[in-house]
């Protein structure tokens, strides 16, 4: 079952996006300080322009001189002001990037340091979404957003401020214009918040429901439901065309009236500025002036029109990404004194859901060295023990120990020395063979390495003469540890499963649990593999996940599940010999063949 991922309020968002600024605040004051000489050396020119105008109307002196003189000087101005905004500019991308970076990073920590009793229960489109779309709207926000933005800001109050100098009615004029634009925001940011953070979670929705028959491709197709994930598919997408529909209405409203009420300044100003020139109480220079600083202040005010319905899609992005921070998470657990390797199972029961338990009432107990095969039908509970057992869930009542500690209670570093629970799950990064590899054991060599492919049954060509190299691996592993995996060479399920299991010869747990790790591999290399483990950790604990009855029947012990409850426990021939559960199931799957692979179960459960 999947957990509802957070979203963070709106004041953690503030708090975050201002610990964000002080981290690079070197960037942010340089911005400042650049786009409020530029937003200077913008002023110039009109007010120039008005001087001009004056000149040419009074008509006295040499004015051609005077013209020229402030004519060159608007020129100037002019380059000053654009150098200015272009280097303010990439001031604010250098800051977008490195903040951007900052936040990528630090929901990929958060990601990382999830337990993972936690992690596996959270919604992987979800999380997929936030790390990809989210992130990314977020580092496109901050890379072009806060420049832009600042410098918009900037201009327009410098813009206001030069009016209202100017001639103080006129800039009164001008700021009762931008009422309307005020309205419209002020209607706009109310309804916003909710609207953007439904449509990210829908789209959020999507990439799961995407993900997840992607991921259960084999599942869906065996048991014939492309109709059902068809139609999950197409309900996700009318949930995620609703929510953009409830967004693009919101800007339906936003943009044509903020367009309308954006001329009105240019406009107020000319009538009243007219009636003033009129009657003689201003000049026609100082209108031309005003007129042309309102008309300008057009342009700052357009962008940040703009970018305030993106910075809503941002800060929903924004919040997403943010509430990964409050998954609650216990304190990481400190290392523990291990007393032997003996595993005791007594009293569990756990339920994924708080409802229904799916284990009820577990005893075992696991010697050292032994080999131990649980088997069962499908949904009989021995996935869920499985984790239980390598520590990745707890259990609700009873203990799971190893050397009479809690195995949930061991550290992670700690917990890999003793126990590794492996799956028909397995994940092989871009990256080269032997870094695949070191993941499992950092300080390990390249003959171990070898060593460990080579115990799986995975070995290449190696270096000397043709006569001594080996030719055993198939052809997708390439030709050496160099060989970077997704890249050079695509690994299939085979040899994608063999790399997983070689990771675990390199981490040499002394209990290694199988849960139907072989089952991606063909009956006669599963049947190798597993014959290649056993020798490699003789003397060492293994407990499989038996999906063939040949598992079962080599392990010392076999435990038999049925509905969540432990119903027979004891070896291969005392349990045919019992004519119980597993009795019936061996007769009825294997026959009189002791040598058939078939599987004991058709699909993969909890």
């Amino acid at each position: 079952m999947s957990s509802q991922l957070l979203v963070a309020p709106p004041a953690e968002v503030r708090s975050a996006a201002a610990r964000d600024l002080r981290a690079d605040r070197t960037a942010v004051i340089g911005l400042a300080l650049v786009n409020g000489l530029a937003a200077a050396a913008g002023l110039v020119g009109p007010w120039l322009l008005g001087r001009i105008i004056d000149t040419i109307q009074a008509g006295s002196g040499n004015v051609l001189s005077t013209v020229d003189r402030l004519a060159f000087g608007a020129v100037l101005f002019t380059v000053v002001q654009t150098v200015l905004s272009w280097w303010a500019l990439k001031i604010g991308y250098r800051f977008g990037e490195r903040t951007a970076a900052r936040v990528r990073e630090r929901f990929l920590r958060r990601t990382l340091a999830l337990p993972p009793r936690v992690a596996d229960h959270l919604p992987s489109g979800d999380l997929i979404a936030r790390g990809s779309t989210d992130a990314s709207r977020v580092a496109m926000t901050l890379r072009s957003a806060v420049p832009e933005v600042l410098v918009a800001i900037v201009h327009a109050l410098f813009l206001i401020v030069a009016v209202l100098v100017l001639d103080p009615r006129l800039g009164l004029c001008g700021l009762a214009s931008l009422i309307g634009v005020g309205a419209a925001v002020r209607w706009y940011l109310r309804r916003a918040r909710p609207v953007y953070l439904a449509a990210a979670g829908a789209e959020a929705g999507l990439a799961e429901v995407v993900t997840s028959t992607a991921k259960g491709a084999r599942t869906v197709e065996l048991l014939g439901l492309e109709d059902r994930r068809t139609e999950a598919t197409e309900t996700a997408i009318g949930q995620a065309r609703t929510a953009r529909l409830g967004a693009l209405w919101l800007r339906t409203i936003l943009f044509p009236w903020s367009e309308i009420a954006l001329t009105l300044p240019v406009a107020g100003v000319l009538l009243i500025g007219g009636a003033l020139y009129t009657n003689d109480l201003v000049s026609l220079g100082v209108v031309v002036t005003a007129a042309v600083y309102l008309r300008q202040l057009v342009g700052p005010l357009d962008t940040l029109m703009l970018w305030i319905e993106q910075l809503q899609g941002a800060a929903a992005s924004y919040a997403r990404v943010e509430g990964l921070a409050d998954i609650p998470q216990a304190d990481p657990p400190r290392a523990r004194d291990v007393d032997g390797d003996r595993i005791r199972v007594q009293d569990v029961r756990y339920s994924y859901t708080g409802v229904r338990d799916v284990l009820r009432g577990i005893d075992l107990s696991v010697q050292p060295g032994e080999r131990l095969a649980i088997v069962g039908t499908s949904g009989a509970g021995k996935s869920t023990l499985a984790r239980l057992l390598a520590g990745l869930d707890r259990p609700h009542t009873g203990s799971v120990t190893i050397g009479g500690t809690p195995v949930a209670d061991l550290p992670p570093d700690q917990l890999r020395e003793h126990v590794v629970l492996i799956t028909q799950d397995h994940h092989v990064f871009h990256d080269s063979l032997r870094d695949n590899l070191l993941i499992a054991k950092p300080t390990a060599t390249d003959a171990e390495l070898h060593a460990a492919l080579q115990a799986v049954g995975a070995t290449w060509p190696t270096e000397g003469p043709p006569a001594a190299q080996e030719h055993e691996l198939s052809a997708g592993w390439g030709s050496g540890l160099d060989v970077v995996l997704g890249r050079d060479t695509i690994l299939g399920d085979a040899e994608a499963q063999q790399l997983s299991l070689a990771r675990v010869v390199l981490a040499d747990p002394h209990t290694l649990i199988l849960d139907e790790a072989t089952a991606l591999l063909d009956p006669k290399t599963a049947r190798q593999t597993e014959q290649s483990l056993a020798a490699v950790l003789e003397g060492r604990t293994v407990i499989a996940i038996a999906h063939r009855l040949q598992t079962a029947h080599d392990a010392d012990r076999i435990a038999v599940m049925e509905a969540g409850e432990l119903v027979e426990l004891g070896t291969h021939d005392e349990l045919v010999s019992a004519d119980g559960v597993y009795g019936k199931l061996w007769r009825t799957w294997h026959g009189d063949d002791p040598d058939d692979t078939t599987p004991l179960t058709k699909t993969s459960t909890r």
